[in-house]
């Protein structure tokens, strides 16, 4: 039985720093996507075709974020058949993400060398 307990505790555990983990590379990975105008819905479908599945309820509030931080532009775009905000990022933003992927290449590359199994 304690075994059991055991196993549910580590799941827990892997699930919140996973979570944590992917957390931290949301960021990165809708600043690289936004390089041409993308409305909330079509960024999740872009990012989850390249494999990273990522929710409304943690997009667009990190949209929001992003642009409040002057990294990214916004528009609505009322043609269609429902109204659709659509970001951009911005040269602020493009610099950013300069910076951020060479800190990801740098940090991949020291992980690289601490995790050998």
């Amino acid at each position: 039985m304690q075994h059991m307990i055991l196993d549910i505790t580590q799941s827990e555990v892997y699930d919140k720093i996973s979570q944590e983990f992917r957390r931290g590379i949301l960021i990165l990975a809708a600043l690289s996507q936004l390089k041409d105008q993308k409305y909330g819905y079509a960024l999740i479908t872009q990012l989850a075709e390249h494999g990273l599945e990522i929710d409304q309820g943690t997009l667009y509030p990190l949209l929001r974020r992003l642009e409040s931080q002057g990294l990214l532009d916004s528009s609505w775009n009322t043609e269609g058949s429902r109204p659709r905000r659509y970001y951009v990022i911005n040269a602020t933003g493009e610099a950013v993400l300069r910076a951020l992927v060479q800190d990801w290449r740098a940090l991949v590359d020291v992980m690289e060398n601490l995790l050998v199994v």
